[in-house]
């Protein structure tokens, strides 16, 4: 069972969002908002199988193209991320611990590379976004939680068979 976060940054979120978008100005390798959200519930599950803490206190909800915080969502939805000319200070991570920054950092290192489409396939592919729709229409509106405890089972599951080879 995965504990909460007790001293969590209500908007933690958001800055893990603006580290991406900070990352993808740097390097380059392309960012959406769909896949943008995708990085979110990467850090996210990654974060619960590494550090056994929630990165963030948002939930993640199982929406018709995959994983999405509903507040980032939200916050960068009139955002055109490929014209976007604003400078986030280094400082605005300060929030994250260093292995958290690592989490962060080898999620954009793994999943930055590829687009919002393919994210969506993979996570529509993978076992916490179908237990959170289960029952429902392909097509069919969701505000269904992906859990965290389905997140951190599943994804530590996937680590111990990537270890064993």
């Amino acid at each position: 069972m995965v504990a909460t976060q007790q001293n969590s940054n209500p908007k933690k979120a958001i800055i893990v969002a603006k580290y991406f978008i900070r990352k993808n100005k740097e390097d380059e390798k392309g960012l959406d908002k769909l896949k943008l959200q995708k990085l979110l519930y990467y850090a996210q599950a990654w974060n619960l199988v590494i550090n056994k803490e929630p990165l963030f206190s948002e939930k993640i909800e199982a929406w018709i193209h995959g994983p999405v915080v509903p507040e980032v969502w939200q916050h960068f939805k009139d955002i055109d991320f490929n014209n976007l000319n604003c400078e986030i200070p280094e400082k605005e991570f300060d929030v994250f611990a260093e292995k958290e920054k690592e989490v962060l950092e080898e999620i954009w290192q793994v999943y930055g590379k590829y687009d919002g489409e393919y994210l969506e396939v993979l996570t529509h592919n993978e076992t916490p976004w179908q237990e959170a729709r289960r029952g429902l229409a392909d097509n069919q509106s969701s505000q269904n939680e992906i859990s965290l405890d389905s997140m951190q089972r599943y994804y530590s599951a996937k680590r111990e068979v990537s270890e064993t080879k």
